[in-house]
């Protein structure tokens, strides 16, 4: 037996029948993004404040190659005045976005 449904009934069945779909898609390309975007944004959000050059409190890291696990470690972890930052606030694809931004640039002049 066939029930006639109204079309408005129709379209609220079917929109809430794709809807869950939609939000299942827009997560999954959401994890595949970083938390922060890119390297860069990381960088001048968080970092410059301590480990610019002009700055002197943190040592300077910008264009020295240091290896991603080394970073990573250090940003879970802490080191001297550095404090730690857990993956809720640095998730891994943005540490490694940053080790390949901060190794892009050039390394800071040294003053005898």
């Amino acid at each position: 037996m066939f029930i006639s449904l109204s079309s408005k009934v129709a379209k609220s069945i079917l929109l809430a029948s794709i809807l869950p779909l939609t939000l299942l898609v827009t997560s999954a390309q959401a994890q595949d993004d970083s938390q922060w975007g890119s390297g860069k944004n990381l960088y001048e959000k968080v970092c410059v404040h301590c480990h610019a050059p002009e700055v002197g409190v943190g040592t300077a890291i910008e264009g020295r190659g240091l290896p991603e696990a080394y970073i990573k470690f250090i940003v879970r972890n802490g080191f001297n005045a550095m404090p730690s930052f857990p993956a809720s606030f640095v998730d891994d694809k943005s540490i490694a976005q940053v080790t390949e931004y901060l190794a892009s640039l050039p390394a800071p002049v040294v003053q005898p």
